[in-house]
């Protein structure tokens, strides 16, 4: 599939990997999105070397859903698959969710209206869980951005000073698709690749879209539903999500810090043994949310240390 001159409004792009089954609920629901009469638009699944039958899924699909188009990316990554999806794509802006994800039936055209009327070149919503097993109780709101959940109800405008966690997620995001053209596509380096739990494309990627001083919005009125497995809810999956996340991050980012060892700032050698204090205390004296959190942060520590001895070991 490639670029015509005719006007397609809107190209949902949906990335997927070994989820078949899942999948097949994610099209049920972009197939029944209404307000979209008289509207050009299109749905694109780029399949990123799945093993299951996933090509099947959307075949079948597409027999009765004229918009649908399959594509294939063999190059294992997230953000490959993703920069797949953008080259394909034919729409004026370009919406993205995943394949454990169902929209509500008006979020395409939700999206639509509220950009062209904030005049946003980028823009997130509100993404609800959908528990497969009641999560523990340590597992309080301050953890959801660790599972793609954003439930924040105040419409507003994202700033450069904003955070990882304030940036919208790869479940419920859109773009003008001049904003990829200007600053660039997801940074293949970064992402999830197969069953590493690592991440940082999106927020990367809405740090450079800010910092060209385009707007972008939160719009709680966009809504889609994020399923959370029974064994995402773990604290071991935590662990492994936030020790992964830091070490890509580590490997591609320019840590700053003249005085080393085996390539690691000694400041950060420091920082790691006191949060290993506080995590050992917090252990011992704090409620189970903050004692986790605590953990989390030596995780995050451990994960960047771990990123920045390979680029040394290795002369990345």
């Amino acid at each position: 599939m490639t670029n015509t001159e005719y006007e397609i409004r809107a190209s949902v792009i949906v990335c997927t990997y070994n989820r078949a089954n899942s999948l097949t609920q994610t099209l049920d629901s972009l197939c029944k999105q209404q307000g979209m009469d008289g509207i050009g638009w299109e749905v694109i699944v780029v399949d990123n070397n799945s093993k299951d039958h996933t090509r099947e899924v959307i075949e079948d699909k597409a027999k009765i859903f004229s918009q649908l188009f399959y594509e294939f990316e063999e190059q294992q990554g997230l953000s490959f698959a993703r920069n797949h999806g953008i080259a394909c794509a034919r729409g004026e802006t370009l919406l993205f969710t995943d394949d454990d994800v169902c929209p509500e039936s008006d979020w395409v055209q939700t999206i639509l209206r509220l950009m062209d009327q904030h005049s946003a070149e980028a823009c997130g919503g509100y993404i609800a869980p959908i528990w497969e097993k009641e999560p523990p109780t340590w597992l309080t709101e301050r953890f959801y951005g660790f599972l793609a959940i954003k439930t924040d109800m105040e419409e507003k405008s994202i700033t450069q000073s904003a955070s990882a966690g304030e940036t919208p997620f790869g479940a419920n995001m859109a773009f003008r698709r001049e904003v990829f053209d200007r600053v660039g596509v997801f940074d293949t380096k970064l992402g999830r690749v197969g069953k590493v739990l690592a991440s940082g494309e999106d927020s990367e990627l809405f740090d450079r879209i800010l910092n060209s001083g385009s707007k972008v919005m939160y719009f709680p009125q966009a809504r889609v539903h994020h399923k959370v497995e029974a064994f995402r809810v773990r604290k071991s999956y935590f662990r492994r999500w936030r020790f992964q996340a830091s070490r890509n991050a580590a490997q591609s980012q320019n840590v700053v810090g003249k005085r080393r060892v085996f390539g690691i700032p000694v400041y950060l050698l420091i920082q790691t043994l006191t949060a290993s204090k506080r995590a050992f205390v917090s252990k011992l004296f704090s409620a189970a949310d903050e004692s986790f959190a605590q953990e989390m942060i030596l995780w995050h520590f451990l994960g960047t240390l771990q990123g920045l001895w390979l680029n040394w070991r290795y002369k990345i």
